[in-house]
């Protein structure tokens, strides 16, 4: 268990004081050594691949106020517009946006993981495990939606958990208004994200019911109160009201589409439509998946696999192996934590962990992915963080265990990383190095 500040031993629902370093050097150089490995090749290739062909194609018409996509909302596809207007139309323009907010979502990441847990060296392990877990390396390099929804989102539960340790009114409201500034602008880039969005105000909930209080107005703090002196009542505004008026903003060029344009008062109706849009694809996919074969790292999908430039070339969107299924003994390790250690921390990543993998197992979407499980693999590594730190303190074999499992899954992103990124192959069958399972295929 780790230690709980006595200035925080007042509370009924305290979090793990924050006696150690804040790493935000450390935060900082490796989310910018992720940036470059993204940007590195990241014009490769220069042709659409996988979704591309649908996103980059609706952000073109998009600049020209010409409806397309129009089942999913905006944000995404108003982010690849903007680079293509600025930059020109080319592969660097289209991925550069899911590029900059995978980066910034990652260090967004470690944020929220340093102010739930205080620790440095859990916030360090879980940059490194969410850098090296695949799936946002690949996400990232993509002109898709899904990265820049996550990324937002990740901004937002930085800003949350910052706004939760504010000391003062003022702190907390510009953290709380950060929140909900870009937990709008991830729930206008995909709808994935909602089940996340609804922790934040569950969470300062049941925070200000453990405290006592203040509910429908503000008051002066007492000592070491979470979130400085915001009631719940104003916390509606900040976590509730304000990020949907975000995310409504966010259609205001469809308003002006000569076709079938949203009207500004039209919120029901715009919704009805882009959920009938949704439910009528339901033409099978090779690499369609359910949501218990995410858990178990069961089935991928070959984003890219052909001859380019003379040589066959591959990306896979797959989960590491290592940490992936090293995350599903740390979700256990996490209940019992909570249970017998009121670990906070491990409960809040748990929710968020259940809540955004377990709206695909009653979503009746007919056709889903593995990429679906970009948010709650996150969370998954964040999970793993905590349940390693406390292993490297220890005197026994286990430490080796804290040091093994990260240092296995840095081993294992360096080598599957020929086709994470494209890099050409000996040959043809040379893939078959990386396919440890008939369902990776």
């Amino acid at each position: 268990m780790l230690p709980v500040n006595s200035a925080y031993s007042a509370d009924p629902m305290p979090f793990n004081a924050r006696t150690d370093r804040d790493p935000i050097q450390w935060c900082i150089a490796l989310s910018l050594a992720f940036l470059a490995l993204l940007l590195w090749r990241i014009g490769f290739p220069s042709a659409f691949y996988f979704d591309e062909v649908h996103y980059v194609p609706a952000a073109r018409d998009l600049l020209k106020l010409v409806p397309a996509n129009r089942e999913h909302p905006m944000f995404a596809k108003e982010v690849i517009a903007g680079f293509i207007a600025a930059m020109g139309d080319t592969p660097l323009a289209w991925r550069l946006g899911p590029a900059l907010v995978g980066a910034a979502g990652l260090f967004g990441f470690s944020r929220f993981v340093w102010h739930i847990s205080g620790r440095e060296r859990a916030t360090i392990l879980a940059l490194v495990l969410l850098a090296t877990n695949f799936m946002w390396f690949v996400q990232s390099r993509i002109a898709m939606l899904d990265m820049i929804e996550a990324g937002m989102c990740m901004i937002g539960l930085w800003q949350f958990a910052a706004a939760l340790r504010a000391r003062r009114n003022g702190a907390a409201r510009l953290h709380l208004a950060g929140c909900a500034l870009a937990l709008g602008l991830a729930l206008g880039a995909k709808w994935s994200c909602a089940p996340a969005l609804v922790v934040p105000g569950l969470a300062f909930f049941a925070v200000r019911v453990a405290q006592g209080g203040p509910f429908l107005a503000s008051a002066p703090p007492r000592r070491n109160a979470l979130f400085g002196g915001i009631a719940v009542s104003e916390a509606v505004v900040w976590l509730g009201l304000l990020p949907l008026v975000v995310y409504w903003l966010t259609y205001l060029p469809a308003m002006f589409y000569a076709d079938r344009p949203v009207h500004p008062l039209g919120f029901i109706e715009q919704h009805e439509f882009m959920i009938l849009l949704q439910d009528s694809v339901k033409k099978p996919h090779p690499y369609q998946s359910l949501w218990y074969m995410w858990v178990a790292d069961w089935r991928d999908i070959w984003y890219l696999f052909k001859v380019i430039g003379g040589y066959q070339r591959g990306i896979v969107m797959l989960g590491n192996p290592v940490s992936m299924i090293a995350g599903l003994g740390a979700l256990v390790w996490s209940l019992w934590a909570v249970v017998r250690h009121r670990r906070w921390d491990a409960l809040l990543l748990v929710v968020l962990y259940a809540a955004t993998l377990g709206v695909w197992a009653v979503n009746g979407k007919p056709v889903q992915f593995y990429y679906h499980y970009l948010l709650p693999g996150a969370f998954l590594m964040g999970l793993l963080a905590l349940a390693l730190d406390p292993l490297f303190a220890r005197r026994d074999r286990l430490r080796w265990l804290g040091l093994g499992i990260p240092g296995l899954a840095v081993l294992a992103f360096a080598g599957f990383f020929p086709i994470l990124s494209g890099l050409p192959l000996p040959s043809e069958q040379f893939y078959n190095v990386w396919i440890w399972l008939p369902s990776w295929r």
